[in-house]
């Protein structure tokens, strides 16, 4: 099966094309409305999935375009909306179904399955009249089958996400090259440290996520401020600091990100006196998992080399963290760090080692 994707949104199509292509589904990508008409033209696709909201051509008016297409008119087409747009607006333009941003990817994979006439195909149903209870069995076959199929595309689809997850974290590490190992090592320790402030959080997948991804938007700060080797101006600083919310503009529209991991990256250089960034958040109204990492990231600022200074020993760092305790940082969660300090000091020595 071959699935046509139309977004200009990059970060959703990562997630739209690794849930696809993680049950085999060919899918090629357009950015807006005129490259995929060439697309379309060159070789059909069986479906599309198409956002409303383009630079150029809408997807109200590339929807219409194609349904009016009497080559084109049978493809089934998913039209995706993260605004006011309604159902019965997709409708008029012709669309087989409509979904709003953000979405279920399992959702969105199960609609053009659907549509395409059956990516997996479902048991044999007989032909004829069945007894009640045999329809019933019947059916019980169906649902059996179709529940072994969905726990076969989450293990797969949960691969997919990390491995997508980890090639944004190598792309910022291959642009910002003082921060190599960066984002693995202190999600290591931040998952350490929510462990002994919040067991439940740590069994959040998105938190963990954001833990890794914590500083994607540096992928848009240009290269010679990330490398300068030596301190920022003040435009400069000011230009840097606006990395937590391009962050969350990059990963806003993916799904398995939303809540905890979202918030991690957009609050996770907050303070706890308030005088942090973007939003100038105080003590408990800052989310817990981006408490949680501002100590574990500041752990591995300080121990690591960085363009303007050498790495500080292990027990400046503790030190530090310890002093900043009710200023920059949660109290309970530098007390927290306090207790694990040896474990994440065994990490660090893996990493090392490695």
């Amino acid at each position: 099966m071959r699935l046509l994707l139309i977004d200009d949104d990059p970060g959703l199509r990562a997630l739209v094309r690794t849930t696809f292509e993680a049950v085999d589904v060919d899918v090629e990508e357009a950015e807006d409305g005129i490259a995929a008409r060439t697309l379309v033209t060159d070789r059909r696709p069986d479906a599309i999935v198409l956002d409303l909201t383009m630079p150029g051509v809408t997807g109200f008016d590339l929807c219409r375009e194609l349904k009016a297409d009497g080559d084109t008119s049978t493809i089934p087409i998913v039209l995706l909306t993260g605004d006011t747009a309604s159902e019965e607006d997709a409708r008029d333009a012709g669309a087989d179904a409509f979904m709003r941003k953000p979405f279920s990817p399992l959702e969105l994979l199960a609609v053009v399955e659907r549509l395409a006439g059956g990516l997996y195909g479902v048991p044999f149903r007989a032909s004829g009249k069945q007894k009640a209870e045999e329809q019933l069995l019947l059916y019980a076959r169906d649902l059996r089958h179709l529940l072994e199929i969905e726990r076969g595309q989450r293990v797969l689809l949960q691969k997919a996400y990390q491995e997508t997850v980890s090639a944004l974290a190598s792309a910022l590490e291959t642009k910002d090259t003082g921060t190599r190992a960066h984002s693995q090592r202190v999600q290591r320790y931040a998952i350490e440290l929510t462990r002994a402030v919040s067991p439940a959080l740590v069994e959040d997948q998105s938190a963990q996520y954001g833990f890794l991804l914590h500083d994607v938007g540096k992928i848009g700060i240009p290269d010679d401020i990330l490398r300068k080797p030596r301190p920022l101006s003040e435009a400069e600083e000011r230009l840097m600091r606006t990395h937590t919310e391009l962050g969350e503009q990059m990963l806003s529209g993916v799904a398995f990100l939303q809540g905890a991991g979202l918030a991690v990256v957009r609050h996770h250089h907050e303070r706890w006196d308030g005088d942090g960034y973007p939003d100038r958040l105080r003590g408990r109204d800052i989310p817990l998992g981006a408490r949680i990492f501002a100590v574990a990231d500041s752990l591995d600022a300080i121990t690591s080399d960085r363009p303007y200074r050498e790495a500080r020993s292990w027990e400046f760092a503790r030190s530090e963290i310890e002093h900043e305790a009710g200023r920059q940082f949660d109290p309970d969660v530098v007390a927290a760090f306090v207790d694990v300090e040896p474990t994440l000091r065994e990490i660090a020595r893996e990493f090392v080692a490695a």
